[in-house]
């Protein structure tokens, strides 16, 4: 696809311009973030004050947002021009990484059912390169906050994901990239490629990180502005997977391209 081509997919399937998370939403998030609720922390800490406002200035820098103050009920954006630079400086990240000597690399999702073909994408690409991906604590579990059994880290398709007596879940917590960092010890991967809390906890670590994000989970952008997170991708996190793949291609194409 040209970029106008791209760029009208992402509207229509609203990845970006006018997205299904509302104003409301997003704006309780960001209070949620500036009020240092873990949930929305995703294993981040912020060096910087980031009070309500100024999250909401980095959304509509980072994301596109709509930047009227008094906006406060129905529809918000996400600029699909912002979705599409940051894809291709995440290609650029990738790619950087993919010319080192037998990089490590490790990929995880906290939303199987949206972006998870994404990250398959990318997984796919880099063995075809003849590549190892890390696949570290694998059935690690624990307990957590909000769910009365046991959880544990799984892999398909070399991708990690948090398995919940069989069906992979949707989450933010910070604990399974955590667990994954202590077991690797000082062989840390030289990239992670996540979103949520699999992005944040690595991006705290050090690890050069890049990631998603949804237009009401503003912590991972936040980190970008601190120089934790290298590169965050602005977009509707859980449209119908086959939308991402124009997406997914144009990722795939410009890291190829960069090699």
């Amino acid at each position: 696809m040209t970029h106008a081509e791209l760029r009208e997919h992402l509207v229509r399937t609203r990845i970006a311009g006018d997205v299904a998370t509302s104003r409301e939403n997003n704006l309780d998030h960001y209070r949620s973030l500036a009020n240092r609720d873990p949930h929305y922390m995703f294993g981040l800490t912020l060096d910087g004050p980031w009070a309500y406002r100024d999250i909401l200035e980095l959304m509509v820098k980072s994301a596109g947002v709509v930047a009227d103050r008094d906006h406060r009920e129905g529809q918000d954006t996400i600029d699909p021009d912002r979705t599409i630079e940051a894809v291709e400086r995440m290609g650029d990240t990738i790619a950087g990484v993919l010319r080192q000597e037998s990089p490590r690399i490790l990929i995880a999702t906290g939303h199987p059912t949206g972006l998870l073909t994404i990250h398959m994408a990318l997984a796919r690409m880099i063995r075809a390169r003849g590549l190892t991906l890390m696949s570290p604590a694998e059935g690690w579990s624990y307990w957590g906050s909000g769910f009365g059994r046991r959880r544990k880290i799984r892999y398909m398709d070399d991708v990690a994901m948090l398995d919940d007596k069989g069906s992979f879940v949707h989450t933010h917590d910070p604990a399974p990239m955590r667990a994954m960092l202590s077991e690797l010890g000082t062989d840390r991967p030289d990239l992670v490629i996540a979103d949520h809390g699999w992005a944040g906890a690595a991006g705290e670590a050090g690890v050069l990180t890049v990631g998603f994000a949804d237009s009401n989970d503003p912590a991972l952008f936040v980190g970008e502005a601190e120089g934790k997170i290298a590169v965050t991708v602005p977009l509707d996190d859980n449209v119908l997977p086959r939308y991402y793949e124009p997406l997914t291609r144009h990722l795939v194409e410009r890291v190829l391209r960069d090699l």
